[in-house]
């Protein structure tokens, strides 16, 4: 990170000072501290150099002012079963979200509520925008079920609406659940009205013994923000996570998860797609780190670059001496549509103990020919056989989807990008 790169994100964060509930000042600041001490990656940094990072010499990195929330906020159809809550550039929106529960809360009322994270704690360099995001976040979920609490269902809706000249949005999700309770999570990422944005979103999840989330994150950011997402996990044992991510938005976006199975018989179930078109960036880093015997991952990826979009998955498995009996599969596929599109996947095994049953592969290139060809023999168009061979490509990333209504509303997002006018109706 350059020297004034450095003195501007300390300038701001100074700037920021003001905005910053009194309990939480202190979080805040050792956050700062060690991001000012290590500073964010560059293209250098090995898991960076497919990333956009350009953006960030002209980046404000002070929180974007609060703003009434925009008239006519458009949302989707709320899901059966599940409480709402939504956040607009960062903050809490009450007069779209459900009344409040005993489990759910707004970090800026509970500030030192959840303690899931360390800012001062090791972070390596994939870490520092969560950190970043620490540092100036004032305002976020938190979800928290003490141990045998009953089942719960939760949607949470972060929007961005305000413009990167005014300041950076910071959503922030904290959960944390305790020894054998069971959350569904929808976890949404929208701009209002095609704004222009910079997102630094960051979520931490914690899961006890026992305990069970199935999590859906599905960004669709307009096509002029710039976004960089991490989510940190943390299993114990016998716990079961199970994370479905589609990304479509965005000029730039880079997810980084950092997930760390800690407990014995953890079990990991990852399946992430992205899709890019014009000049998108999808960047993606998953770091899956098996840190105790007889854990288990299924970690599966499938991208699709047209025009001149660049797809980049960096799949990377460790397997520590502490953990035999591990058992992990891999999977990373990208798709060329575009003759100036760039697909990128890049597995990674790294394993330091030989009582293991690991697997890893990976593809990229152009749609089957041959697959194409018998599509066109039985007398459909070019287009729509394209678009139904782009679909059997994505399937395995959302056919494990259990809600009918969301894996719908997925459908309908994924067909308006793929410009599939027709299915759009029929779903």
């Amino acid at each position: 990170m350059s020297a004034a790169l450095t003195a501007r994100i300390a300038e701001d964060f100074a700037a920021a000072q003001a905005l910053a509930p009194a309990p939480a000042e202190g979080r805040r600041r050792a956050a700062f501290e060690v991001l000012h001490a290590a500073g964010l990656p560059s293209t250098r940094d090995e898991n960076w150099k497919y990333a956009n990072l350009r953006a960030l010499e002209r980046l404000r990195f002070v929180p974007a002012a609060p703003a009434a929330a925009p008239q006519g906020l458009s949302l989707p159809a709320p899901l059966e079963g599940f409480s709402r809550y939504v956040f607009v550039d960062g903050r809490f929106a009450p007069e779209f979200s459900a009344a409040a529960v005993d489990s759910f809360a707004s970090l800026a009322s509970a500030p030192q509520a959840l303690t899931v994270s360390s800012p001062t704690g090791a972070r390596g360099t994939d870490e520092r925008f969560a950190l970043l995001n620490e540092a100036f976040a004032t305002d976020g979920a938190r979800m928290h079920l003490a141990a045998g609490a009953p089942a719960q269902r939760l949607e949470v809706i972060f929007v961005a609406c305000a413009d990167a000249a005014r300041g950076t949005s910071y959503p922030r999700l904290e959960v944390s659940l305790g020894a054998h309770t069971q959350l569904e999570l929808i976890e949404r990422h929208l701009s209002a009205a095609g704004a222009a944005s910079t997102v630094d979103s960051a979520a931490v999840i914690e899961l006890a013994r026992g305990a069970r989330l199935t999590h859906y994150r599905l960004q669709g950011l307009s096509g002029s923000t710039i976004a960089f997402d991490t989510l940190q996990a943390t299993l114990a044992e016998a716990t079961v996570y199970r994370l479905h991510g589609v990304s479509t938005g965005a000029a730039a976006a880079r997810s980084t998860q950092i997930l760390r199975l800690t407990g014995a018989r953890a079990h990991l179930s990852m399946a992430l797609a992205a899709l890019g078109d014009r000049q998108q960036v999808q960047d993606t880093f998953a770091l899956v780190e098996h840190r105790a015997p007889h854990t288990r991952t299924e970690q599966l990826f499938r991208g699709i670059a047209a025009g001149r979009a660049r797809v980049a998955c960096n799949g990377k498995i460790v397997v520590a001496p502490t953990a035999a009996g591990t058992d992990s599969q891999q999977s990373l596929r990208g798709l060329l549509a575009g003759t100036d599109a760039e697909i990128d996947v890049r597995p990674q095994l790294e394993i330091y103990t030989d009582d293991v049953r690991c697997s890893h592969g990976a593809t990229a290139g152009k749609l089957d020919d041959n697959m194409l060809f018998y599509l066109l023999a039985r007398g459909l168009d070019r287009d729509t056989a394209l678009r139904l061979l782009k679909w059997a490509f994505l399937a395995d990333a959302f056919a494990k989807i259990e809600l009918p209504e969301l894996r719908r509303q997925i459908e309908a997002s994924l067909a308006e990008v793929l410009k599939d006018a027709a299915l759009k109706e029929l779903l």
